[in-house]
This record gives C-alpha cells, sequence and structure tokens, in this order.
C-alpha cells in the first residue's frame, strides 16, 4: 500500500515506515479519543526504537516490534506518531 504522506526532514507517521523499517520514535500525538497516551503505555514514547515486523495483507494492522514486545497497531493509531529514520533520528533522545 503505497502512501501519499511526504517525508519532511526524515520524519514521517509509522504508518508509513516500510516493512522491515527501523525507526525511532520522535513524537507521540494525544490523538481526539487519548489514543496517543494509551501508545505510550505500551512502550511507544520518544527515543525509542520501533520496528516493522509486517503488515496483514489488506494493510491494516501492521505489527510492530517495541522493546522485546510485538504490538499490531492499526493505521488510524499509527498515525499519531512521528517517527524519524536513518540519520534524523540521530537528534532523538533515548528513552529508558
Amino acid at each position: 500500500m503505497k502512501s501519499s504522506r511526504r517525508v519532511v526532514d526524515g520524519v514521517m507517521a509509522l504508518c508509513d515506515a516500510p516493512v522491515g523499517a527501523v525507526v525511532t520514535v520522535v513524537e507521540v500525538q494525544p490523538g481526539p479519543h487519548g489514543q496517543g497516551r494509551r501508545l505510550e503505555d505500551l512502550g511507544i514514547v520518544a527515543g525509542t526504537e520501533v520496528t516493522v515486523e509486517r503488515r496483514a495483507p489488506l494493510g491494516d494492522p501492521t505489527v510492530y516490534e517495541v522493546r522485546r514486545a510485538r504490538l499490531a497497531v492499526r493505521r488510524v493509531d499509527a498515525l499519531l506518531v512521528q517517527v524519524a529514520v536513518g540519520d534524523a533520528a540521530e537528534g532523538a533522545y533515548v528513552a529508558l
């Protein structure tokens, strides 16, 4: 599934990262119903490395590896997570 969203300065939405990519979380937006807070509760916080494991046949949900756990996240929720790829991730701090 091709995305129409752009990558700006190496930052993109988590749902736009290709399968197999290792990205670093830059920001988690709160979302209209607090979904961002729930994602943070699950370990998706700024500075965390996330691996895109696999995508369902119709493109939703996607399985991500976060802190040695696998999470299936819907596309609408993954849109709330901004991630950096490659050199753009170097400025992000590391979450403990």
